[in-house]
C-alpha cells in the first residue's frame, strides 16, 4: 500500500516539495494530496503589483503551473479551494473545509509538508471589512483589487499603508494608474530594509513621481461613507481615500502549526533542521514563508518570506521525502525592488542589525555612476557596505540607483555569502565596458573605500 503524503499549501514551498517527492516516487510508492486554500498553485506574488499596473496585462502569466497541469503531469491531487482547519498529530490525520461546496474532508498521512507561508499583519483598525480596503498576498486579492480599480465611480485617491516592498510597488503601480497616491508608513523611513540614509533616496524618487508620503504617522482607523472607504484616519488627522491598499509586511503563518504542537522559533517562525523536517516531530516536514532560517551573518534565527527561500526550501524538504539527501544552508536576506526607475538591492546586516548581533563594524557609503561617466544614460549609484572590524568582513551592502544598480547586489551577496574581506573584494574581477560600468565599478570603489575606513 502506497504511503501518504499530505501538502498543507499550495504555492511555491508546498508544490515544489511535491513534484520533487514525486520525481523520486512513482504513485505505487507515494500518494500525494495537496490542499490550498485559494484557486492557484505555483503563481508569483511578487508579480501582483506589475498585475495591477497593467505591466503584466494578464493574470494567468502570473501562474507557473496550475492545479491541472500537476494532477496531470505529476499525478498530485491537488485539491483548491480546501482550507487545512485542524492538524492531528496524534491520529496522522489532517481536516479540511471544503470552502465552495462546504462539508468536511478528513485524510490520514504517513509525511506531512506545512507550507501555510505567512499571513499578513493586521491591526485591529483593519479588521472590519469595509469596501474598497485590499491586502494583496493572494492572485485572489489582486483581481478584487482590479475590480474596484475599474468599477465605477471609479478610484481616483489611494492611500497605501506600510511603507515595504508591497507598499512602494503598489505605490507605483496606482501612480502608472493615474491616481493620486499617498503613502503612510509608522517608520521614520519607508523601505525599513535598508539603513535610514539609503531609505532617504527611495523617498525622494518616490517624491519625484508625484507620491506623497508621510512617515513616522500612525494609522489609526478607516472612515467610510455609503458603505464605501471615504478616509484613512491618522493621528495628524484623515486622508481621503476611495481606494485602501495595506502593505503592513507579514508573519509566520503557524497558527494551525501552534495548534498541533510544532515547535516555534524565536522569530514565530516553525523551527526545522537543515534537511527541513520540524524539530523532534518524525514525519512532519515545513518549508517557505512559514519556517525560519538560520542567518548565516548573524548565527540568529530569522524570519526572511521570499520566494526564492520558499522554493529552495521546499525542493530540499522534497528530495528528503524523497529518498535522497540535501539540505538548506540559510540565508542573508538578499532583496533587489524597483520604485519607478530606481533600483535598490540589499543583502546582509544593515547598521542596526550588525549593532545588534555584537559586531565592531565600519560604515561607508560610495557614489558612482552605473555606465562609465561619458557613455550615455550614465546615472547616479550609491553603494553602502558595512564590513566588520578589524578583519574586514564584509558584514552586509546596500545599493540603491537607477539603471544596472539592483543586480550588482548579487556580487556583493557572493562575496559576504563566501565570508570574503573587503580587501579581497578589491580585486574582484569583474566585467568591465563603457555601456555596463566604468573601470572601477561602484562595487571595486566601495571596497576600496572601506579598506581605506578600517586602516584609520
Amino acid at each position: 500500500m502506497a504511503e501518504r503524503m499530505i501538502v498543507i499549501g499550495g504555492d511555491a514551498a508546498g508544490m515544489s516539495a511535491a513534484s520533487q517527492a514525486r520525481r523520486r516516487r512513482g504513485r505505487a510508492e507515494l500518494d500525494i494530496v495537496a490542499f490550498e486554500r485559494g484557486h492557484f498553485t505555483s503563481y508569483s506574488a511578487c508579480g501582483i503589483p506589475y498585475w495591477i499596473s497593467g505591466l503584466v496585462p494578464e493574470r494567468d502569466q502570473l501562474v507557473a503551473r496550475t492545479p491541472g497541469a500537476f494532477r496531470d503531469e505529476y499525478d498530485i491531487d491537488v485539491r483548491t479551494r480546501h482550507e487545512v482547519t485542524a492538524v492531528d498529530l496524534d491520529r496522522r490525520e489532517v481536516v479540511a473545509r471544503d470552502l465552495d461546496g462546504g462539508g468536511e474532508v478528513r485524510a490520514g498521512f504517513d509525511t506531512l509538508v506545512y507550507a501555510a507561508g505567512a499571513a499578513p499583519v493586521q491591526p485591529e483598525w483593519a479588521r472590519d471589512e469595509v469596501a474598497g480596503v485590499f491586502g494583496v498576498q493572494t492572485l485572489d486579492d489582486g483581481a478584487a483589487l482590479l475590480d474596484w480599480l475599474e468599477r465605477e465611480p471609479r478610484p481616483r485617491h489611494a492611500v497605501v499603508v506600510g511603507g515595504g516592498y508591497v507598499g512602494v510597488e503598489m505605490a507605483e503601480a496606482l501612480v502608472q494608474r493615474g491616481l493620486s497616491v499617498h503613502l503612510v508608513e509608522q517608520a521614520d523611513q519607508p523601505m525599513a530594509t535598508v539603513d535610514p540614509d539609503m531609505g532617504e533616496l527611495v523617498a525622494e524618487a518616490m517624491r519625484r513621481v508625484g507620491i506623497s508620503i508621510r512617515t513616522g504617522t500612525t494609522v489609526t482607523g478607516l472612515d467610510e461613507r455609503d458603505g464605501r472607504i471615504a478616509a484613512v484616519v491618522t493621528e495628524e488627522g484623515p486622508i481621503p481615500a476611495d481606494v485602501v491598499v495595506l502593505g503592513l509586511g507579514v508573519h509566520p503563518n503557524t497558527a494551525l502549526a501552534e495548534a498541533a504542537g510544532l515547535p516555534l522559533g524565536p522569530s514565530g517562525g516553525i523551527r526545522v533542521d537543515r534537511r527541513m523536517r520540524v524539530t523532534g516531530v518524525p514525519g512532519v516536514w515545513a518549508a517557505g514563508d512559514c519556517v525560519e532560517s538560520l542567518h548565516r551573518v548573524s548565527g540568529m534565527p530569522v524570519h526572511v518570506p521570499l520566494g526564492t527561500h520558499a522554493n529552495k526550501q521546499g525542493r530540499v524538504a522534497g528530495i528528503n521525502i524523497g529518498g535522497g539527501y540535501a539540505t538548506f544552508p540559510g540565508v542573508i536576506g538578499t532583496a533587489v525592488t524597483k520604485v519607478c526607475e530606481l533600483e535598490v538591492g540589499r543583502t546582509g546586516l544593515r547598521e542596526r542589525d550588525a549593532t545588534e548581533s555584537g559586531f565592531e563594524f565600519v560604515t561607508v557609503t560610495a557614489e558612482s555612476t552605473n555606465r562609465a561617466g561619458y557613455y550615455p544614460g550614465a546615472r547616479q549609484m550609491t553603494v553602502k557596505l558595512i564590513a566588520e572590524r578589524p578583519s574586514g568582513r564584509l558584514l552586509g551592502a546596500q545599493i540603491v540607483g537607477w539603471s544596472e544598480a539592483a543586480k550588482r547586489i548579487d556580487a556583493l551577496a557572493v562575496a559576504l555569502w563566501n565570508g570574503m574581506t573587503v580587501d579581497e573584494m578589491t580585486a574582484l574581477d569583474l566585467g568591465y565596458a563603457p555601456p555596463y560600468a566604468p573601470v572601477w565599478d561602484p562595487v571595486l570603489i566601495a571596497a576600496r573605500k572601506a579598506v581605506d575606513a578600517l586602516a584609520r
